[in-house]
């Protein structure tokens, strides 16, 4: 749905109070660069969650509804963190509870030390201005161009047209946008309107962002180029980015680490590498396997058998990470073990920013023992897919 009118713009920008200063900042910041192993901002928790529920009540017919069930999450400044889930799991009442849209029925919501819903109104619309919010449909004014859609948080806040000027400028320049400041949201493409999203979002200069689906809307190549603009905005500006999605290609392609929710609790939580490499529950795998180069090469699929009686091949399923990434581990093993090891299919990638491989491999079944064996000594995590006669 187009929003027409001021008064119909999201409820972030209506909760914004005036205010008589506001640090502006022209372009990127002197924060230091995030990193995959060291986000930015020095250290310490900026969103914690402490044991936090959510517990709509019955409607009708209808019994109260447990959305949340005691989420607890640390994520440091500067990171970002994904949170993946179905449909249903509980990730937009989370994100609703960070920006304090949703007051928790239990547990806490602090962010940068402030314990959010806590807070009466009006001391949460002043709390709101630390948090940007970018949605999966834009949320953009159709009667106002890219640049006054920028400006318009900062028009609440009653800035000087000068100051307003200069800082969105500069984030349209940040977004990459700046030959499309003076066009409408139906003139431009939905890669453009989320990047005016962005651009908005960032405009209050938040320390938090929040990405509500951000990329749902839009084809592969835009959201790669979305989310590569996220990447740039928490590389540049410090900025502790959380991100709800049902994609796992999404958070591999930028997260820093991921948190698994099902039926509104965080079912897995860890570095993204360590989760794609080492997933413990089904949710997780479901996810992983769901990636282009997970699941087994068509060619081998129909020979594979479950049974290993007879079978003179075993197929396996390489995982390895970090340094054992990049290593001939398959080739050396074969030189050392003095065996024939046929490399059936799989990929070489980065994900959270660190070296990943997933590998099918074919070994002699009387040789698998001391291959596995092997294997496991060299950092591969191993798994038998299945036999061939």
């Amino acid at each position: 749905m187009m929003l027409h009118d001021p008064a119909a713009a999201p409820v972030f920008f209506r909760d914004l109070a005036p205010a008589e200063s506001f640090p502006i900042r022209a372009g990127a910041s002197s924060v230091p660069a995030a990193g995959v192993d060291r986000p930015a901002g020095g250290g310490g928790a900026s969103i914690v969650l402490d044991g936090v529920s959510k517990i709509f009540p019955a409607r009708g017919s209808d019994g109260p509804v447990e959305a949340l069930k005691e989420i607890s999450l640390d994520i440091p400044r500067g990171e970002i963190y994904g949170v993946i889930g179905r449909s249903g799991a509980g990730k937009s009442t989370l994100i609703r509870a960070i920006n304090g849209l949703e007051r928790p029925s239990a547990g806490e919501v602090i962010v940068d030390g402030v314990v959010i819903n806590r807070l009466d109104e009006r001391a949460l619309r002043a709390e709101r201005r630390k948090i940007g919010m970018i949605f999966q449909h834009f949320n953009l004014l159709s009667s106002r161009t890219a640049f006054e859609n920028v400006a318009l948080p900062l028009e609440l806040l009653s800035l000087p047209r000068a100051t307003i000027r200069d800082k969105v400028s500069g984030l349209l320049e940040l977004v990459g946008l700046t030959d499309k400041r003076d066009r409408y949201p139906v003139e431009l493409s939905g890669g453009q309107k989320q990047r005016v999203g962005i651009a908005r979002a960032l405009a209050t200069d938040p320390k938090v962002l929040l990405s509500d689906e951000a990329t749902s809307a839009l084809d592969p190549e835009t959201t790669r180029s979305i989310l590569a603009l996220l990447g740039k905005v928490n590389d540049e500006l410090g900025v502790t980015i959380v991100l709800i999605t049902h994609e796992m290609a999404v958070i591999k392609e930028i997260c820093h680490r991921v948190g698994v929710i099902e039926a509104g609790r965080i079912i897995e939580e860890g570095p993204v590498s360590e989760v794609f490499a080492h997933p413990r529950t089904a949710t997780a795998r479901s996810f992983i396997g769901s990636l282009p180069g997970r699941e087994i090469p068509a060619s081998l699929a129909g020979r594979l058998g479950a049974d290993p009686a007879g079978a003179s091949q075993v197929v396996l399923r390489l995982t390895l990470t970090g340094e054992a990434a990049g290593q001939p581990v398959v080739t050396r093993l074969a030189r050392e073990l003095g065996i024939d090891i046929a490399l059936l299919g799989g990929q070489i990638d980065s994900i959270g920013g660190a070296p990943f491989a997933l590998l099918y491999v074919g070994v002699p079944a009387a040789a698998e023992g001391r291959v596995r064996a092997a294997l496991d000594a060299a950092g591969a995590v191993t798994e038998v897919i299945g036999h061939v006669a």
